[in-house]
Protein backbone atom coordinates (compact mmCIF):
# COMPACT_ATOMS: atom_id res chain seq x y z
CA UNK A 1 0.00 0.00 0.00
CA UNK A 2 1.72 3.46 -0.95
CA UNK A 3 2.60 5.69 1.64
CA UNK A 4 -0.35 8.19 1.88
CA UNK A 5 0.63 12.23 2.52
CA UNK A 6 -1.11 11.89 5.44
CA UNK A 7 0.73 9.32 7.08
CA UNK A 8 3.49 11.07 5.74
CA UNK A 9 2.73 14.20 7.12
CA UNK A 10 2.17 12.78 10.83
CA UNK A 11 5.73 11.50 10.85
CA UNK A 12 6.42 15.48 11.45
CA UNK A 13 7.85 16.51 15.24
CA UNK A 14 9.63 19.54 16.57
CA UNK A 15 12.84 20.95 15.76
CA UNK A 16 14.47 19.99 18.76
CA UNK A 17 16.50 17.18 16.82
CA UNK A 18 17.55 19.49 14.73
CA UNK A 19 18.67 22.45 16.63
CA UNK A 20 22.02 21.29 17.21
CA UNK A 21 23.37 22.64 13.75
CA UNK A 22 26.78 21.92 12.04
CA UNK A 23 27.80 23.27 8.93
CA UNK A 24 28.92 19.61 6.68
CA UNK A 25 30.42 20.51 3.18
CA UNK A 26 30.03 17.13 0.84
CA UNK A 27 33.15 15.23 0.66
CA UNK A 28 34.12 15.86 4.17
CA UNK A 29 33.37 12.95 6.59
CA UNK A 30 31.87 14.09 10.03
CA UNK A 31 32.88 11.90 13.12
CA UNK A 32 30.69 9.36 14.19
CA UNK A 33 29.80 10.97 17.43
CA UNK A 34 29.04 14.29 15.59
CA UNK A 35 25.43 14.28 14.39
CA UNK A 36 25.23 15.81 11.06
CA UNK A 37 22.26 18.10 10.68
CA UNK A 38 20.80 21.25 8.98
CA UNK A 39 21.47 24.75 9.60
CA UNK A 40 18.05 26.46 8.83
CA UNK A 41 18.47 30.19 8.17
CA UNK A 42 14.98 31.78 8.15
CA UNK A 43 11.99 30.71 9.41
CA UNK A 44 10.68 29.28 5.91
CA UNK A 45 13.49 26.61 5.85
CA UNK A 46 12.98 26.04 9.89
CA UNK A 47 9.23 25.40 8.76
CA UNK A 48 10.28 22.95 5.51
CA UNK A 49 12.64 21.15 8.19
CA UNK A 50 9.58 20.92 10.85
CA UNK A 51 7.05 19.38 8.20
CA UNK A 52 9.43 16.73 6.61
CA UNK A 53 10.23 15.65 10.28
CA UNK A 54 13.87 15.07 12.24
CA UNK A 55 14.21 11.31 10.21
CA UNK A 56 13.93 12.77 6.78
CA UNK A 57 15.56 15.71 7.04
CA UNK A 58 18.57 13.25 8.07
CA UNK A 59 18.01 10.98 5.24
CA UNK A 60 17.51 13.97 2.79
CA UNK A 61 20.94 15.17 3.82
CA UNK A 62 22.30 11.54 3.26
CA UNK A 63 20.46 11.59 -0.04
CA UNK A 64 22.15 15.14 -0.92
CA UNK A 65 25.33 13.99 -0.48
CA UNK A 66 24.95 10.63 -1.99
CA UNK A 67 23.62 12.69 -5.30
CA UNK A 68 26.45 14.83 -4.99
CA UNK A 69 29.31 12.49 -4.85
CA UNK A 70 27.61 10.76 -7.81
CA UNK A 71 27.79 13.71 -9.51
CA UNK A 72 31.39 14.54 -8.69
CA UNK A 73 32.84 10.48 -9.14
CA UNK A 74 30.46 9.30 -12.45
CA UNK A 75 28.74 12.24 -14.05
CA UNK A 76 31.30 14.12 -14.96
CA UNK A 77 33.05 12.63 -17.96
CA UNK A 78 35.36 13.02 -20.52
CA UNK A 79 34.47 13.21 -24.50
CA UNK A 80 36.85 10.95 -27.01
CA UNK A 81 38.54 12.99 -29.61
CA UNK A 82 37.59 16.37 -27.72
CA UNK A 83 40.81 18.02 -26.74
CA UNK A 84 41.31 19.76 -23.29
CA UNK A 85 37.85 18.37 -22.54
CA UNK A 86 38.90 16.92 -19.12
CA UNK A 87 36.21 15.50 -16.93
CA UNK A 88 34.00 18.07 -17.29
CA UNK A 89 31.13 17.04 -18.97
CA UNK A 90 28.04 16.22 -17.14
CA UNK A 91 25.65 13.50 -17.45
CA UNK A 92 23.14 12.04 -15.12
CA UNK A 93 23.69 8.15 -15.94
CA UNK A 94 25.99 5.56 -15.46
CA UNK A 95 27.04 5.07 -19.30
CA UNK A 96 28.58 7.94 -21.09
CA UNK A 97 25.88 9.84 -23.46
CA UNK A 98 24.89 13.67 -23.08
CA UNK A 99 21.47 14.70 -24.02
CA UNK A 100 19.35 18.10 -24.21
CA UNK A 101 17.08 19.06 -21.99
CA UNK A 102 18.85 16.42 -19.38
CA UNK A 103 21.64 19.11 -19.14
CA UNK A 104 19.26 21.76 -18.06
CA UNK A 105 17.43 19.94 -15.31
CA UNK A 106 21.13 18.90 -14.45
CA UNK A 107 21.77 22.28 -14.20
CA UNK A 108 18.79 23.58 -12.32
CA UNK A 109 19.62 21.16 -9.48
CA UNK A 110 23.19 22.30 -9.41
CA UNK A 111 22.02 25.45 -9.59
CA UNK A 112 20.27 25.20 -5.83
CA UNK A 113 23.87 25.09 -4.82
CA UNK A 114 25.51 28.12 -7.29
CA UNK A 115 27.38 25.15 -9.29
CA UNK A 116 26.82 26.89 -12.70
CA UNK A 117 30.60 25.81 -14.71
CA UNK A 118 28.14 23.04 -16.05
CA UNK A 119 26.13 25.43 -17.63
CA UNK A 120 28.29 25.46 -20.31
CA UNK A 121 31.05 22.76 -21.01
CA UNK A 122 28.29 20.82 -22.69
CA UNK A 123 26.38 23.90 -24.30
CA UNK A 124 29.69 24.80 -26.15
CA UNK A 125 30.26 21.59 -27.20
CA UNK A 126 26.88 21.22 -28.70
CA UNK A 127 27.30 24.63 -30.39
CA UNK A 128 30.78 23.62 -31.49
CA UNK A 129 29.18 20.83 -33.78
CA UNK A 130 26.37 22.94 -34.67
CA UNK A 131 25.95 22.79 -38.77
CA UNK A 132 25.73 25.58 -41.25
CA UNK A 133 21.93 25.49 -41.11
CA UNK A 134 21.85 25.80 -37.40
CA UNK A 135 21.03 22.37 -36.65
CA UNK A 136 22.06 20.81 -33.30
CA UNK A 137 22.08 17.19 -32.60
CA UNK A 138 20.28 16.56 -29.63
CA UNK A 139 22.98 14.35 -28.30
CA UNK A 140 26.61 14.50 -28.07
CA UNK A 141 27.68 10.77 -28.88
CA UNK A 142 24.73 9.17 -31.18
CA UNK A 143 23.78 10.91 -34.44
CA UNK A 144 20.20 11.06 -34.49
CA UNK A 145 18.66 12.19 -37.95
CA UNK A 146 17.11 15.69 -37.71
CA UNK A 147 16.18 15.46 -34.13
CA UNK A 148 17.06 19.40 -32.99
CA UNK A 149 18.64 19.91 -29.60
CA UNK A 150 15.45 20.87 -27.55
CA UNK A 151 14.69 24.70 -26.50
CA UNK A 152 16.71 24.97 -23.51
CA UNK A 153 20.23 26.03 -24.71
CA UNK A 154 19.56 29.97 -24.21
CA UNK A 155 17.66 29.05 -20.98
CA UNK A 156 20.94 27.30 -19.41
CA UNK A 157 23.31 30.12 -20.97
CA UNK A 158 21.12 32.78 -18.52
CA UNK A 159 20.83 30.12 -16.05
CA UNK A 160 24.79 29.98 -15.66
CA UNK A 161 24.93 33.26 -16.33
CA UNK A 162 22.97 34.30 -13.08
CA UNK A 163 24.90 32.53 -10.95
CA UNK A 164 28.07 34.03 -11.92
CA UNK A 165 27.42 38.07 -11.77
CA UNK A 166 25.44 38.43 -15.11
CA UNK A 167 28.47 37.43 -18.03
CA UNK A 168 27.13 36.85 -20.78
CA UNK A 169 30.49 38.96 -22.71
CA UNK A 170 31.78 34.97 -23.65
CA UNK A 171 28.78 34.90 -26.07
CA UNK A 172 30.78 37.64 -28.47
CA UNK A 173 33.91 35.00 -28.75
CA UNK A 174 33.88 31.77 -31.26
CA UNK A 175 34.66 28.58 -30.71
CA UNK A 176 38.31 27.53 -31.71
CA UNK A 177 37.46 23.71 -32.80
CA UNK A 178 34.27 24.85 -34.56
CA UNK A 179 32.73 22.43 -37.01
CA UNK A 180 31.63 25.48 -39.01
CA UNK A 181 33.86 28.17 -38.61
CA UNK A 182 31.23 30.69 -40.29
CA UNK A 183 28.39 29.97 -38.30
CA UNK A 184 30.73 32.94 -35.98
CA UNK A 185 30.15 33.54 -32.64
CA UNK A 186 28.14 31.74 -29.64
CA UNK A 187 25.66 34.56 -29.74
CA UNK A 188 25.67 34.38 -33.12
CA UNK A 189 25.27 30.27 -33.08
CA UNK A 190 22.36 30.78 -30.55
CA UNK A 191 20.26 32.70 -32.85
CA UNK A 192 20.71 30.53 -36.05
CA UNK A 193 20.44 27.57 -33.78
CA UNK A 194 16.48 29.22 -33.08
CA UNK A 195 16.20 30.18 -36.41
CA UNK A 196 16.80 26.60 -37.08
CA UNK A 197 13.56 25.85 -34.91
CA UNK A 198 11.31 27.41 -36.73
CA UNK A 199 12.06 26.00 -39.85
CA UNK A 200 10.06 23.24 -38.95
CA UNK A 201 7.08 24.54 -39.95
CA UNK A 202 4.66 22.89 -42.79
CA UNK A 203 2.23 25.03 -42.88
CA UNK A 204 3.66 28.05 -42.04
CA UNK A 205 1.42 29.41 -39.20
CA UNK A 206 4.21 30.13 -36.98
CA UNK A 207 4.39 26.79 -34.88
CA UNK A 208 7.00 24.13 -35.77
CA UNK A 209 6.56 20.43 -35.15
CA UNK A 210 8.77 17.93 -33.55
CA UNK A 211 10.02 15.29 -35.31
CA UNK A 212 9.06 12.43 -32.97
CA UNK A 213 7.87 11.76 -29.23
CA UNK A 214 11.18 10.29 -29.41
CA UNK A 215 12.76 13.98 -29.91
CA UNK A 216 10.23 15.33 -27.59
CA UNK A 217 12.39 13.62 -24.97
CA UNK A 218 8.35 11.90 -24.56
CA UNK A 219 10.03 8.62 -26.09
CA UNK A 220 7.27 6.13 -26.46
CA UNK A 221 4.29 8.92 -26.72
CA UNK A 222 3.82 7.89 -30.31
CA UNK A 223 -0.06 8.68 -30.20
CA UNK A 224 0.84 12.13 -29.51
CA UNK A 225 4.17 13.14 -31.57
CA UNK A 226 4.27 10.37 -33.70
CA UNK A 227 7.30 8.18 -34.66
CA UNK A 228 10.99 8.63 -35.32
CA UNK A 229 10.70 11.48 -38.56
CA UNK A 230 7.18 12.35 -38.45
CA UNK A 231 7.46 16.17 -38.54
CA UNK A 232 3.60 16.18 -37.93
CA UNK A 233 2.92 17.18 -34.19
CA UNK A 234 3.05 20.76 -33.31
CA UNK A 235 3.49 20.37 -29.77
CA UNK A 236 2.33 22.84 -27.06
CA UNK A 237 5.25 21.95 -24.98
CA UNK A 238 7.63 22.30 -27.80
CA UNK A 239 5.87 25.86 -28.36
CA UNK A 240 5.68 26.61 -25.12
CA UNK A 241 9.86 26.19 -24.55
CA UNK A 242 10.27 28.17 -27.39
CA UNK A 243 8.43 31.05 -25.63
CA UNK A 244 10.68 30.37 -22.60
CA UNK A 245 13.92 30.65 -24.86
CA UNK A 246 13.11 33.56 -26.76
CA UNK A 247 12.62 35.34 -23.37
CA UNK A 248 15.81 34.19 -22.37
CA UNK A 249 17.77 34.69 -26.16
CA UNK A 250 15.82 38.81 -24.84
CA UNK A 251 17.93 38.35 -22.42
CA UNK A 252 20.92 37.73 -23.06
CA UNK A 253 20.85 40.57 -25.93
CA UNK A 254 19.75 43.01 -23.73
CA UNK A 255 23.22 42.24 -21.57
CA UNK A 256 24.90 42.24 -25.05
CA UNK A 257 23.81 45.68 -25.88
CA UNK A 258 21.50 44.12 -28.70
CA UNK A 259 18.22 46.21 -28.21
CA UNK A 260 16.69 45.50 -31.13
CA UNK A 261 17.64 41.82 -31.06
CA UNK A 262 16.16 42.14 -27.26
CA UNK A 263 13.22 44.07 -28.86
CA UNK A 264 12.43 41.55 -31.74
CA UNK A 265 13.02 37.85 -29.17
CA UNK A 266 10.52 39.60 -26.98
CA UNK A 267 7.93 40.21 -29.64
CA UNK A 268 8.09 36.84 -31.27
CA UNK A 269 7.98 34.92 -27.79
CA UNK A 270 4.24 37.53 -26.93
CA UNK A 271 3.55 35.87 -30.67
CA UNK A 272 3.95 32.45 -29.93
CA UNK A 273 1.91 32.88 -26.52
CA UNK A 274 -1.15 34.21 -28.55
CA UNK A 275 -0.68 31.60 -31.17
CA UNK A 276 -0.66 28.57 -28.34
CA UNK A 277 -3.92 30.27 -27.46
CA UNK A 278 -5.28 30.77 -30.77
CA UNK A 279 -4.49 26.78 -31.85
CA UNK A 280 -3.80 24.83 -29.10
CA UNK A 281 -6.92 25.96 -26.75
CA UNK A 282 -9.66 23.16 -26.48
CA UNK A 283 -12.81 25.02 -24.71
CA UNK A 284 -14.79 21.90 -24.65
CA UNK A 285 -12.45 20.22 -22.79
CA UNK A 286 -10.16 22.75 -20.92
CA UNK A 287 -7.11 22.13 -21.76
CA UNK A 288 -4.19 22.82 -24.65
CA UNK A 289 -4.05 20.52 -27.06
CA UNK A 290 -1.27 19.59 -29.69
CA UNK A 291 -2.21 19.93 -33.36
CA UNK A 292 -1.31 17.56 -36.11
CA UNK A 293 -0.04 20.03 -38.64
CA UNK A 294 -0.82 17.41 -41.87
CA UNK A 295 -4.17 16.74 -40.62
CA UNK A 296 -5.06 20.27 -39.64
CA UNK A 297 -6.60 18.64 -36.51
CA UNK A 298 -5.92 18.94 -32.70
CA UNK A 299 -4.28 15.88 -31.19
CA UNK A 300 -6.73 14.82 -28.32
CA UNK A 301 -4.48 13.26 -26.42
CA UNK A 302 -4.10 14.14 -22.82
CA UNK A 303 -0.57 14.35 -21.72
CA UNK A 304 1.21 16.67 -18.63
CA UNK A 305 2.98 17.87 -21.90
CA UNK A 306 -0.25 19.92 -22.00
CA UNK A 307 0.51 22.12 -19.19
CA UNK A 308 3.43 23.62 -20.05
CA UNK A 309 1.74 27.02 -21.02
CA UNK A 310 1.43 27.43 -17.07
CA UNK A 311 5.35 26.82 -17.39
CA UNK A 312 5.76 29.50 -19.59
CA UNK A 313 3.32 31.82 -18.77
CA UNK A 314 0.91 31.80 -22.21
CA UNK A 315 -2.05 30.54 -20.31
CA UNK A 316 -4.53 33.20 -19.63
CA UNK A 317 -5.73 32.99 -15.96
CA UNK A 318 -9.32 31.33 -16.90
CA UNK A 319 -7.55 29.13 -19.05
CA UNK A 320 -5.17 28.46 -16.46
CA UNK A 321 -7.91 28.01 -13.44
CA UNK A 322 -9.99 25.37 -16.08
CA UNK A 323 -6.81 23.16 -17.08
CA UNK A 324 -6.16 23.20 -13.58
CA UNK A 325 -9.51 22.25 -11.55
CA UNK A 326 -10.63 20.03 -14.17
CA UNK A 327 -7.49 18.46 -15.55
CA UNK A 328 -4.51 18.40 -13.99
CA UNK A 329 -6.35 17.87 -10.17
CA UNK A 330 -8.62 15.44 -11.68
CA UNK A 331 -7.61 11.82 -9.68
CA UNK A 332 -9.06 10.02 -12.66
CA UNK A 333 -7.22 11.45 -15.11
CA UNK A 334 -3.43 13.17 -14.29
CA UNK A 335 -3.76 13.13 -10.02
CA UNK A 336 -2.43 10.10 -9.34
CA UNK A 337 -0.87 8.88 -5.81
CA UNK A 338 2.22 9.99 -7.17
CA UNK A 339 1.05 12.64 -9.93
CA UNK A 340 1.91 14.51 -12.39
CA UNK A 341 0.84 11.46 -14.48
CA UNK A 342 2.21 11.75 -18.10
CA UNK A 343 -0.60 10.32 -19.78
CA UNK A 344 -4.39 10.99 -18.48
CA UNK A 345 -5.29 7.68 -16.88
CA UNK A 346 -8.36 7.69 -19.46
CA UNK A 347 -5.95 7.83 -22.62
CA UNK A 348 -6.77 3.98 -24.06
CA UNK A 349 -2.56 4.00 -24.02
CA UNK A 350 -1.90 4.60 -21.03
CA UNK A 351 0.14 2.20 -18.50
CA UNK A 352 2.08 2.26 -15.89
CA UNK A 353 5.38 0.18 -15.47
CA UNK A 354 7.88 -0.63 -18.65
CA UNK A 355 7.98 -2.91 -20.97
CA UNK A 356 10.78 -4.58 -22.61
CA UNK A 357 11.89 -3.16 -26.00
CA UNK A 358 12.89 -5.70 -29.48
CA UNK A 359 16.11 -5.47 -28.30
CA UNK A 360 15.73 -6.79 -24.89
CA UNK A 361 16.17 -3.40 -23.02
CA UNK A 362 13.65 -1.86 -20.88
CA UNK A 363 11.61 1.47 -22.09
CA UNK A 364 11.30 4.52 -20.76
CA UNK A 365 7.73 4.78 -20.39
CA UNK A 366 6.00 8.46 -20.41
CA UNK A 367 2.16 6.82 -20.86
CA UNK A 368 1.65 7.41 -17.46
CA UNK A 369 4.44 7.16 -15.10
CA UNK A 370 5.56 10.20 -13.24
CA UNK A 371 9.09 11.90 -14.87
CA UNK A 372 10.33 15.03 -13.45
CA UNK A 373 10.98 16.93 -16.02
CA UNK A 374 7.55 17.89 -16.43
CA UNK A 375 6.48 17.37 -13.18
CA UNK A 376 9.03 20.34 -12.26
CA UNK A 377 8.22 22.83 -15.25
CA UNK A 378 4.30 21.93 -13.73
CA UNK A 379 4.91 22.77 -10.13
CA UNK A 380 6.78 26.06 -10.98
CA UNK A 381 3.66 26.98 -13.25
CA UNK A 382 1.51 26.36 -10.25
CA UNK A 383 3.03 28.70 -8.26
CA UNK A 384 3.16 31.15 -10.85
CA UNK A 385 -0.40 30.54 -11.40
CA UNK A 386 -1.05 30.74 -7.76
CA UNK A 387 -2.25 27.77 -6.91
CA UNK A 388 0.23 27.80 -4.58
CA UNK A 389 -1.85 24.67 -2.01
CA UNK A 390 -1.62 22.25 -5.13
CA UNK A 391 2.10 23.01 -5.57
CA UNK A 392 2.90 22.33 -2.20
CA UNK A 393 0.77 18.89 -2.40
CA UNK A 394 2.88 18.14 -6.06
CA UNK A 395 5.95 18.39 -4.37
CA UNK A 396 4.93 16.72 -1.06
CA UNK A 397 4.08 13.78 -2.73
CA UNK A 398 7.34 14.02 -4.59
CA UNK A 399 9.21 14.20 -1.84
CA UNK A 400 7.41 11.41 -0.09
CA UNK A 401 8.14 9.28 -3.43
CA UNK A 402 11.33 9.98 -3.59
CA UNK A 403 12.80 10.08 -0.34
CA UNK A 404 10.60 8.03 1.85
CA UNK A 405 9.40 5.36 -0.58
CA UNK A 406 12.25 4.69 -2.55
CA UNK A 407 15.56 3.85 -1.22
CA UNK A 408 17.52 5.21 -3.79
CA UNK A 409 17.07 7.74 -6.54
CA UNK A 410 15.77 6.38 -9.82
CA UNK A 411 15.04 7.66 -13.28
CA UNK A 412 11.08 7.92 -13.04
CA UNK A 413 8.11 6.22 -11.07
CA UNK A 414 4.76 4.34 -10.81
CA UNK A 415 2.48 6.78 -10.59
CA UNK A 416 0.21 5.01 -9.49
CA UNK A 417 2.16 3.37 -6.21
CA UNK A 418 5.29 5.27 -6.42
CA UNK A 419 7.57 1.89 -7.32
CA UNK A 420 10.75 3.39 -8.71
CA UNK A 421 11.72 2.89 -12.31
CA UNK A 422 14.21 2.51 -14.81
CA UNK A 423 18.01 3.45 -14.17
CA UNK A 424 19.10 2.37 -10.78
CA UNK A 425 22.01 4.21 -10.65
CA UNK A 426 21.06 7.85 -11.75
CA UNK A 427 22.07 11.14 -10.36
CA UNK A 428 20.11 13.57 -12.70
CA UNK A 429 16.91 15.48 -13.08
CA UNK A 430 14.94 13.37 -10.84
CA UNK A 431 17.00 14.97 -7.80
CA UNK A 432 14.95 18.16 -8.45
CA UNK A 433 12.30 16.39 -6.13
CA UNK A 434 14.55 16.63 -3.33
CA UNK A 435 14.36 20.30 -3.04
CA UNK A 436 11.01 21.29 -4.91
CA UNK A 437 9.29 21.29 -1.17
CA UNK A 438 11.75 23.78 -0.20
CA UNK A 439 10.99 26.07 -2.81
CA UNK A 440 7.64 26.07 -2.16
CA UNK A 441 8.39 27.57 1.48
CA UNK A 442 10.86 29.75 0.23
CA UNK A 443 8.98 30.69 -2.70
CA UNK A 444 12.02 30.83 -4.92
CA UNK A 445 12.43 29.28 -8.71
CA UNK A 446 15.46 28.08 -9.64
CA UNK A 447 14.48 28.42 -13.25
CA UNK A 448 13.48 32.45 -13.47
CA UNK A 449 15.10 33.79 -15.81
CA UNK A 450 15.19 37.30 -14.59
CA UNK A 451 14.67 37.54 -10.65
CA UNK A 452 18.19 37.68 -8.15
CA UNK A 453 19.63 34.07 -8.01
CA UNK A 454 19.87 32.46 -4.65
CA UNK A 455 22.31 29.14 -4.02
CA UNK A 456 19.56 28.12 -1.45
CA UNK A 457 20.82 24.74 -0.09
CA UNK A 458 23.87 26.68 0.86
CA UNK A 459 22.36 29.43 2.65
CA UNK A 460 19.49 27.63 4.05
CA UNK A 461 20.53 24.49 5.00
CA UNK A 462 24.41 25.49 5.34
CA UNK A 463 25.56 22.57 3.09
CA UNK A 464 28.05 22.92 0.07
CA UNK A 465 29.17 21.27 -3.19
CA UNK A 466 32.70 21.70 -3.47
CA UNK A 467 33.13 21.86 -7.36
Amino acid sequence: MPTTRRDFLITTASLAGLAATSRFTFGQTAPATTPIVFSPKSPATADFLKLIGPDEAAELLKRLQKTNSDIKLKGLKTIRGVPNAGGNFLTGYPYTEFYDWDLYFENLYLGYFGVYPYCYTNLKEFLNRQHADGYVNRSLNKQRDRQHFKPFLAQLVVLGARQNKNDYEWLNTSPENATVIENGSYYNRLKKYLEKWFSYDGDGNGLPTWNSADAAGTDNQWSRAGQIGAFEDEGVDLASYLVRELRAMAVIADHLGQKDDSKAFTAHADQVCKLINDVFWDEKDGIYYDRNEKKNQLVRVKSATCFMPLFCGAATPERAKRTVNERLLNENEFWLAYPVASYAKTESDYYQGSHKLANGSNECNWRGSTWAPTNYMIFQGLMRYGFKDAAKELATRLFNMAVVKNPVLREYYNAEDGTGLGQTQFWGFTALYYVMLLEWHLNYDVSDLEKPFRPIIPEELGVKFDV
